[in-house]
């Protein structure tokens, strides 16, 4: 298992893979994703900015995350918390759309992708990751607990919704 970067001709997939998790979110009763976010649209950027990113087991695409280099507008400003890191220094890596697919769950796919992503943000000279999330998303906020990320704060989306923010140093 490895990460490598996702390709135009993966995206059906990978939008089984957000199908998947969309519904996964829906069992949590939160609202997360739950209006056909991310789109088609997105995840075509995604490939095309070169930061779409899937985890392979045996040629099956089981999982995949974004890891966006340049900062995140959104984590300017933070509340009821501090950013373990300075956020105007701008060297951290930001972590976005994480899903894994059912069938393939339970594999450490998760670990593997938050390793790896260190390991990414570790070569691009980032001190640290960033990632948020739904405050009802507990499956999210425990598998960023075990990997390492510590709880920051809150965030606010472009959308005026709250998320709750993670930091991992490096």
């Amino acid at each position: 298992m490895q990460i490598r970067p996702s390709t135009y001709a993966e995206l059906d997939r990978l939008m089984e893979i957000f199908d998947e998790a969309r519904y996964t979110i829906s069992l949590l009763g939160i609202d997360q994703w739950q209006d056909g976010y991310p789109s088609r649209k997105v995840i075509e950027e995604d490939i095309a900015k070169e930061q779409s990113f899937c985890i392979a087991i045996d040629g099956k695409v089981c999982g995949t995350l974004v890891m966006i280099p340049d900062g995140e507008v959104t984590y300017q400003k933070i509340y009821e918390g501090t950013w373990l890191t300075d956020t105007e220094a701008c060297d951290y890596l930001t972590i976005h759309r994480v899903a894994i697919a059912v069938d393939c769950r339970g594999r450490g796919i998760a670990r593997t992708m938050m390793e790896d992503a260190t390991d990414y943000a570790r070569r691009l000279g980032k001190r640290s990751l960033r990632i948020d999330t739904h405050k009802g998303n507990v499956v999210m906020r425990r598998m960023l607990e075990k990997n390492g990320f510590s709880y920051c704060g809150v965030i606010y989306l472009e959308s005026g919704a709250p998320r709750v923010a993670y930091e991992k140093l490096i």
